[in-house]
């Protein structure tokens, strides 16, 4: 195999850890030409899942199995790390897998960067994964004693482990063999000699679609995490991968697997909210216009006196408008995001770290100015962002600063993929609705409610028999066990607090 690397310095501001992190994207494209470029395509509209690394593993002859892999990975931004037409003319084959990393496990280093890559009995596999698997730790001090040498400190690492050992005879049963043993969240596209495979986790909280370009017979099939990434490089949607649900694809089309039989979905609602790109059709529902529900009902269960709505950009323009459209308020743009944003080149002093969040955001004056302003964002997770934001809205000139969030409040920390703080710095956790509108200044708060926002989904209201979505973030309904932290003291205090104990 040939890899080259890349060592680009991280762009992602981590705006002191206020605020979720991206989760992962995933891309894997089978017998099209050029698939490096349409993969590096699919990240770049991926982008936003993570900014941290980028990767891209080629087979130059899927025919055979004695095709060839080339890979290139790095740190930094898709268009940073492939953008240079040398690295991209080492990517050679018509068939391809790539990933956007944003760290939720393991550091930030190269070893860390997917695809990961191994040689195995039956040839090359590259496999790149989005999601967390609960039970890492324990499968992993297992496989240490049976003597795995692990070469990164991320857990989809265990993936490769598990395959490695199975017993069983060809590359996809040993995947059902490795499946079948972890326990989290996630989803996974991997490239062997034979087949382009994707895969979803039993419950389905992390996202995988399937696209195709070209004819039924002969075309191309396309995986990706969302559905932007099939539009950016031309495929047509054919359908989600279904929770539990494994897809081989191969020179005899494709065959799907269902090794856990048929289960209750358990989609994660956040995509919804927030981590989707507003254009994405997650789980047969345009995100947009969910967004812009769930704003329409947050305006119906939270109304206020007021003169304006304002976004906090970009991810609380949608449903800012739904709110607006609802209420009959104006909608206006009195906060104005800068979209080229990286690491800061000064040295972070206090009086720096307390103008950063005007890197990001700044006042519309003539928007603000006298008014009694409304602002709509989609969470608050420690609120130190929430109180600079309406901090400067009340100096361009507002008379009132009302605060409204189209999500629950975030009580529990993510298990499944998607970065966290733990749950004694979650606002929401610490402090009821009143205590927080006063510790973010504003004159009032309002979330929307857990009913409000199913109802926002389509269904009446919240059944907590079968909900439909993992919540746990709002709800501390955790569906998946959390082996890793139960019967270990020095992560049992982790435990005790995601479950408000």
């Amino acid at each position: 195999m040939r890899t080259t690397m890349q060592p680009l310095a991280s762009t992602n501001p981590h705006d002191e850890d206020d605020g979720f992190h991206e989760e992962c994207g995933v891309f894997g494209v089978w017998n099209a030409t050029d698939a490096a470029a349409l993969t590096a395509l699919g990240l770049h509209a991926l982008q936003h899942r993570g900014q941290e690394a980028s990767g891209v593993v080629t087979l130059s002859d899927h025919s055979t199995d004695q095709g060839e892999f080339h890979a290139h990975r790095g740190l930094g931004l898709v268009g940073d790390i492939f953008g240079d037409a040398k690295v991209m003319a080492q990517l050679k084959g018509r068939c391809a897998v790539g990933h956007n990393r944003y760290a939720t496990t393991g550091e930030t280093a190269l070893r860390n960067v997917q695809p990961l890559f191994a040689d195995f009995e039956f040839g090359g596999l590259a496999v790149a994964h989005n999601g967390n698997l609960t039970n890492a730790t324990a499968l992993k001090r297992a496989l240490v004693r049976r003597g795995c040498l692990f070469q990164s400190t991320t857990d989809s690492e265990v993936f490769v482990h598990l395959i490695a050992i199975s017993l069983y005879a060809n590359v996809v049963d040993r995947l059902i063999d490795a499946l079948k043993q972890v326990q989290g969240a996630y989803s996974l596209v991997a490239l062997h000699n034979g087949a382009l495979i994707g895969a979803r986790d039993p419950l389905g909280v992390r996202p995988l679609v399937l696209g195709r370009i070209g004819p039924e017979v002969g075309g191309s099939y396309v995986l990706a995490s969302e559905t932007c990434a099939l539009d950016i490089v031309g495929a047509e949607f054919v359908r989600d991968i279904e929770a539990g649900e494994i897809v081989v694809i191969d020179e005899n089309g494709l065959r799907s697997i269902r090794p856990f039989g048929r289960t209750q979905s358990r989609f994660c609602v956040f995509e919804y909210i927030y981590f989707a790109r507003p254009d994405s059709v997650v789980e047969g529902t345009p995100v947009y216009g969910t967004r812009k529900r769930i704003g329409a009902e947050l305006a119906l269960e939270s109304p206020v006196e007021a003169d304006v709505i304002v976004p906090v950009p970009d991810s609380g323009v949608p449903a800012a408008m739904g709110y607006a459209a609802e209420s009959g308020l104006p909608f206006e743009l009195g906060i104005i995001r800068n979209h080229y944003v990286g690491r800061t080149f000064i040295e972070p002093t206090d009086q720096i770290r307390h103008l950063g969040v005007k890197l990001k955001h700044s006042a519309n004056r003539a928007m603000l100015e006298g008014k009694r302003v409304i602002l709509v964002d989609d969470s608050i997770v420690r609120g130190t962002t929430s109180k600079k934001i309406v901090e400067m809205v009340r100096q361009a000139g507002a008379r009132e600063v009302h605060m409204r969030i189209s999500s629950p409040p975030t009580t529990h920390p993510c298990f499944y993929g998607i970065d966290t703080p733990e749950r004694a710095k979650l606002l929401a956790a610490n402090h009821d609705v009143e205590e927080m509108a006063r510790i973010i200044g504003a004159d009032s708060l309002a979330f929307i409610s857990l009913d409000g926002m199913y109802r926002a989904l389509g269904r009446p209201g919240r059944d907590s028999e079968n909900p439909g979505y993992c919540d746990a973030c709002f709800t501390g309904d955790y569906a998946i066990p959390l082996t890793d932290l139960i019967g270990h003291p020095e992560r049992e205090p982790a435990l005790l607090a995601a479950n408000g104990q």
